[in-house]
């Protein structure tokens, strides 16, 4: 707790959180998950 005070004392002082960065997270990872059972490499978009 001592380690993330300053962390959880910004939220309160600017209400600014990471939600923007977790959720295009999210999107990434949900994009790659369709194309987990991909066999043809030179098909998959990255």
């Amino acid at each position: 707790m001592s380690i993330h005070y300053k962390n959880i004392l910004n939220y309160f002082d600017n209400r600014s959180t990471n939600d923007l960065a977790e959720a295009f997270n999210a999107k990434i990872k949900a994009y790659i998950a369709q194309f987990i059972d991909v066999t043809n490499v030179e098909f998959f978009p990255i």
